[in-house]
């Protein structure tokens, strides 16, 4: 690949240096905002497509699929010829602002949760741990499996402190003032959340102006967290347009936590809680369908969701699931649903003649082996709808053999070849994950070399 050439191709076909707003690379792509969309010019995106991965538009982004390690060298040269460093601007700002109602929503999630991924991995990593120790038949003393219990359970219990956090520096507060306000929401004054689930304790009933408000902890919720670090940072922006520089290290701290807390613990928290239960049972629900139909649905149409962007959303369902039942259902369908779409990819790759069109599409399918899916959805299956509904059809078979043999980890953020980290607990459990990703693979491979064409 000629990465120059590549690089002012790409140029051109987006409108020249004028049009451009703001650029910028993540593993597999090359991630473009313009001034006008109307600019680009469609038939010189086609003719990249033949020495590139892909070209897919989404969230307000010209995304140029170039594959891992490659895109690194195209952005070097990309950013030769624009001249300047897109750090003289900040791209997720500028991308915010072409997003659509929804789109943003979305992009709140994931950038208040994202950054907790790696904490809650790990927990999901020591359960899997203490699983397999378990049926090793090791020995615990009540001391270590007290510490274990510790290593495995406070990420969890904690959640909301951690939410808070991230919620308040997203939206420009001070992230201590999150800190001090999800302390108060799992504080042990409340009753824990857990044990009024499980009937072992009841909930603090207060009195206000004549109503009973129960009150619980928000140990393992989100939506309460994440809606405390918006209001801690919308009050202490607010308050501090009013009170004089030399009060404002008083005053408003003092009002952003108390505004805050009193409005989560009597007014919306016990409202997004209840949203969050009603999405976990409806989860649940859909996987309690007889037969496995609900699991072999939302397999199928998992991939579709990551079209949309909306899967961000899905990690506040999953954190919700394992606070709630113990385990992560949605992980071996979504990767049941990847694994389909990745047998179909292959499949096209292996009907493909043109040799270079092949390379590229096995080098946008390969990020999949690790969660990322966009670059072979873009470039590989949804350019043939036929492949694409042939991996529905694999992630369909998957999701079947996650019902029959009840796949299920205790942990979320990592899928595909990497998830297989959250299955450590048993050998049995290990194979189980495999055959799922095995089954939906060879389901999408086989309908897809039998049904599909590929006119390259």
């Amino acid at each position: 690949m000629n990465y120059q050439d590549i690089a002012a191709r790409i140029l051109e076909s987006v409108g020249g240096k004028d049009n451009i707003q703001n650029f910028e690379h993540c593993a597999t792509r090359l991630r473009i905002i313009v001034k006008d969309d109307t600019a680009i010019d469609g038939a010189k995106v086609d003719a990249l497509k033949e020495d590139i991965g892909g070209y897919f538009f989404q969230s307000g982004q010209h995304q140029f699929i170039i594959g891992t390690g490659k895109v690194n060298y195209v952005y070097e040269e990309f950013q030769t010829l624009m001249g300047k460093s897109p750090s003289d601007s900040n791209f997720k700002e500028d991308a915010y602002a072409n997003m659509k109602p929804m789109q943003k929503l979305m992009r709140i999630f994931a950038d208040v949760l994202i950054p907790l991924i790696p904490a809650l991995v790990t927990t999901g990593l020591l359960m899997g741990i203490r699983g397999m120790l378990t049926n090793m038949g090791v020995e615990m003393s009540v001391e270590f499996a007290t510490l274990f219990g510790m290593l495995t359970d406070i990420a969890f219990a904690f959640l909301p402190v951690l939410i808070t956090y991230s919620a308040t520096k997203r939206f420009g507060g001070n992230p201590i003032l999150g800190i001090v306000v999800g302390l108060m929401m799992v504080a042990p004054q409340l009753p824990n959340a857990w044990a009024v689930a499980t009937g072992g304790a009841e909930p603090m009933v207060v009195s206000i102006f004549g109503l009973s408000i129960n009150i619980v902890g928000y140990q393992g919720s989100v939506l309460p967290g994440i809606f405390a670090g918006w209001l801690v940072a919308w009050v202490e922006r607010h308050v501090r347009k009013y009170v004089p520089a030399m009060m404002d290290l008083i005053i408003t701290p003092f009002v952003s936590i108390l505004v805050s807390i009193t409005v989560v613990l009597f007014v919306v928290g016990p409202l997004l809680h209840g949203v969050e239960q009603y999405a976990t049972h409806g989860v649940v629900f859909l996987t309690q369908i007889p037969f496995g139909i609900g699991q072999i649905f939302y397999a199928a149409i998992q991939q579709v969701i990551v079209i949309t962007g909306m899967h961000h959303a899905l990690s506040v369902i999953e954190i919700q699931l394992i606070t709630e039942t113990g385990v992560n259902i949605l992980q071996p369908l979504g990767t049941a649903s990847m694994a389909g779409q990745f047998g179909a990819a292959i499949a096209v790759a292996t009907l493909m003649k043109n040799k270079k069109q092949q390379s590229n599409a096995i080098s946008a399918s390969a990020s999949t082996l690790f969660g990322i899916t966009e670059p072979l959805l873009f470039g590989v299956t949804l350019p043939n709808p036929k492949a694409f509904a042939m991996g529905m059809v694999g992630g369909a078979v998957g999701g079947f053999v996650t019902y029959i043999l009840g796949v299920a980890p205790a942990g979320m953020g990592i899928t595909f070849i990497p998830g297989l980290l959250l299955y450590t607990q048993s050998f049995g459990a290990m194979i189980g994950y495999l055959l799922v990703i095995a089954s939906s693979f060879a389901t999408a491979f086989i309908l897809t070399r039998m049904f599909v064409k590929v006119n390259q």
